[in-house]
């Protein structure tokens, strides 16, 4: 694979990022993200001349390198249901509809768009460079995952993005966390016949504390609070603009605390990410209004705004799906998609094992994609008192049988659930420290206080059952733990297992602070997968109940509470 990587580096660098598309994709736009042909001008005209003007707004979130359609998973008559959506050649051809109906829109993606996939692994992120050119974006926001190669290659691929990129709150780190000048442009403005609509861009700031904190080394972040009102003045009373509109990355939590915060006063409009979250009908906070749509090229989040003498007067959001079966690809997409994918396609989609059930990771507490990686690590070492696995809502279904009957699990599935292959590590922890952790974790979750919400699911594990109270007062929410099917003792010491973060002190695993004699293994997690995997040929990874919720569904949805708001 790495002289393939190789080939396929030497061949983008050789031709040129611009090379690799037909010359159709490579016309440039003006900063307004509208090209000077005389079509649009003759719009532009009847739009002054008649003194209103329809302008859209779309937005693409989380997408996660998923360059193919793939299985989405819909909860419809309180079941799951599964139809095909995404896929860049048909997000193209969705996008280039919507476009044809109403010239006047603005394409903006918030984050998540160069990891999450095996194809961006072996090149970096870099075959996702061309792709992301010929979507013909006007503004980008980067994700919590842009860092994943590091703070060097984020500025690199996202600098190779024909669109401005705009981020509010990442700035450079001088030494010590001392804060330098912002690494993106603070603000953008789009101006379309005469009206200004302002953005600005958050990102997560808590990404050094989520993630491996090596990958965003050299990056002070701040949050939002802390410049939002300045920005917001700006653009409202010196740029005049007709609207204000913030990109975020924060998680769906975040971002309505952020919405209720007095810095937000002047923001019409959140366009967030993080979460995956699917808001059909825009949350009306305190100061403004939040939406997220969705991941994984399913959905195009659509704001059509209308304007008379300059002035808004009605607006529409609608989420819109990526209904793949009903979409022709874009040839010159398909054709830019096959060629960047050529020399690793055959290791992509080699089959390692099946699976006898769908495989999802959309429910809060247990899903069969997270019962596969635990049942994998306790079979690997079985003489662990207890198996950890992270949660996050991560990865797109996979539920088409093949010719077998079973579901096929490839080689870039495994990279699909889990993009970083960690080394499995192992350590001693007490039963006190392993009942304070699941308190801290739990309040991650289900905090009452959204701007408390830590991104992410219910840890996962096996070789322990938990009862819980998902509403209870933090520190009271933990009501029965079993390990090995006994109780938790305080005093006693268990061996647990999970993966190491890079960065992380070695006293620390999966967020739990003080363990001893940790050890890294010989194994990652791919290597454990896999290896799993090819030996059982075929798994039914059914969850087991190991983490019970009292006081909620077992099947809930989503961490976002006291708002109108449902994920489906």
């Amino acid at each position: 694979m790495k002289q393939e990587r190789r080939k396929f580096l030497k061949t983008l660098g050789s031709a040129g990022l611009g090379s690799l598309l037909a010359p159709s994709l490579l016309a440039q736009n003006n900063e307004s993200g509208q090209s000077f042909d005389a079509k649009h001008l003759q719009s532009d005209s009847v739009a002054k001349k008649n003194g209103k003007m329809t302008l859209q707004l779309l937005q693409t979130t989380d997408v996660h390198c998923q360059i193919h359609p793939h299985d989405e998973l819909f909860w419809e008559n309180e079941q799951a249901v599964f139809r095909k959506t995404g896929g860049y050649a048909q997000m193209r051809s969705f996008l280039k509809q919507l476009k044809k109906k109403n010239p006047h829109t603005f394409l903006v993606d918030t984050g998540d768009m160069f990891q999450g996939s095996q194809l961006s692994v072996e090149t970096t992120g870099q075959a996702f460079v061309p792709i992301l050119n010929a979507m013909d974006y006007q503004l980008y926001l980067p994700g919590n995952w842009e860092v994943i190669y590091g703070k060097q290659k984020m500025q690199q691929l996202m600098g190779a993005l024909h669109a401005p990129k705009v981020c509010t709150n990442m700035y450079h780190d001088l030494g010590n966390g001392q804060r330098g000048e912002l690494i993106f442009q603070p603000y953008h403005i789009w101006e379309n016949a005469g009206v200004k609509i302002g953005f600005l861009g958050y990102t997560d700031p808590l990404v050094p504390l989520r993630q491996s904190p090596n990958y965003s080394k050299g990056i002070v972040y701040t949050k939002p609070e802390e410049n939002l009102a300045h920005y917001v003045d700006v653009l409202r009373n010196q740029e005049q603009c007709a609207m204000v509109i913030i990109l975020a990355h924060l998680g769906l939590s975040q971002q309505i605390a952020l919405a209720n915060d007095p810095s937000c006063k002047g923001v019409d409009y959140i366009f967030g990410g993080d979460t995956h979250e699917r808001v059909r009908q825009p949350i009306q906070c305190t100061y403004t209004k939040v939406v997220e749509p969705g991941a994984f090229g399913s959905f195009v989040g659509s704001l059509e705004l209308d304007f008379e003498n300059g002035k808004l007067v009605a607006e529409r959001y609608e989420l819109l799906e990526v209904q793949a079966e009903n979409l022709k690809a874009d040839a010159q997409m398909q054709s830019l998609l096959e060629a960047n994918e050529a020399s690793f396609a055959k290791e992509i989609n080699k089959v390692v094992g099946y699976s006898t059930i769908p495989l999802y990771r959309y429910f809060v507490v247990e899903n069969p994609i997270d019962t596969m990686i635990l049942n994998a690590l306790d079979w690997k070492f079985p003489q662990i008192d207890i198996v950890l696995s992270n949660g996050f809502r991560f990865c797109p279904p996979r539920t088409t049988p093949d010719h077998t009957g079973n579901i096929p699990i490839t080689k870039g599935f495994i990279f699909d659930m889990l993009p970083v292959d960690a080394t499995v590590r192992t350590a001693e922890v007490t039963g006190k420290q392993v009942l304070a952790w699941l308190e801290k974790e739990l309040n991650n979750v289900f905090a009452k206080d959204a701007s408390k919400r830590f991104g992410g699911w219910v840890i996962k594990f096996k070789g322990m059952e938990v009862e819980f109270m998902a509403y209870a007062e933090q520190g009271k929410r933990v009501q029965k733990v079993l390990v090995g099917e006994q109780p938790i003792e305080e005093d006693k010491t268990y061996s647990i297992l999970a993966c190491e973060r890079d960065g992380d002190p070695l006293d620390m695993l999966c967020r739990m602070k003080g363990v001893k004699n940790a050890q890294n293994t010989p194994f990652t997690l791919h290597e454990v997968m896999e290896s799993y995997l090819t030996t059982h040929k075929i798994v039914t990874p059914t969850p087991q109940g190991n983490a019970k919720v009292l006081d909620a569904p077992q099947n809930l949805l989503t961490q976002v509470t006291g708002v109108p708001y449902q994920f489906y």
